[in-house]
């Protein structure tokens, strides 16, 4: 049995496990909303992470996944991590749970002897995607951190010089029209 086939017979139930455990890493009313409340308008964070779950799981388990696919999934998953009070590690943990799930359900359906042949070889390389993933939700993570302090930036710079014209320390100068 090829490992593709494997993880589409359990795909609802792994998808489903993958969600839990990134769920999880919230505070725990926090994660009971995120399981429990299901209408995407009352709940817009559970559901781009669940659909974004679900969405990343099929990206996944294609022998070649489309990055330009993978990218806008893991950047609508990473983009509330990083707005939230999660350092860089924890907010892309949740790409490397898959692989956990996996080895789990490979050990409850085989021993180490009845392993069909090769399937230990392609669980091997889908680790190995699974940790390019996960670089490049770094990368997203980090792009959304520098996105967020320039903002930071920008709303200092403009408070700071709103106060210094409300204390008529800077002086417009008429535009000159040539």
């Amino acid at each position: 049995m090829l490992l593709k086939d494997f993880l589409l017979e359990r795909k609802s139930s792994l998808s489903a496990k993958w969600f839990e455990r990134v769920v999880e890493t919230y505070p725990s009313e926090t994660a009971k909303f995120l399981k429990n409340q299901k209408d995407p308008f009352g709940n817009p964070v559970g559901s781009t992470i669940l659909q974004g779950i679900d969405n990343l799981f099929n990206q996944i388990i294609e022998d070649e996944p489309d990055t330009e696919k993978i990218l806008p999934l893991l950047d609508s998953i990473i983009r509330i991590r990083a707005i939230q009070d999660f350092s860089a590690s924890e907010a892309v943990a949740f790409i490397f749970y898959i692989k956990d799930i996996i080895r789990q359900e490979f050990e409850r359906t085989y021993t180490n002897s009845n392993y069909p042949a090769g399937l230990r070889e392609e669980f091997s390389r889908f680790e190995a995607k699974v940790d390019r993933l996960a670089l490049l939700s770094f990368d997203i993570y980090m792009r959304c951190r520098e996105k967020i302090y320039e903002l930071k930036a920008q709303e200092v710079k403009n408070m700071t010089y709103r106060l210094l014209q409300q204390a008529k320390l800077i002086v417009e100068s008429p535009e000159r029209s040539d």
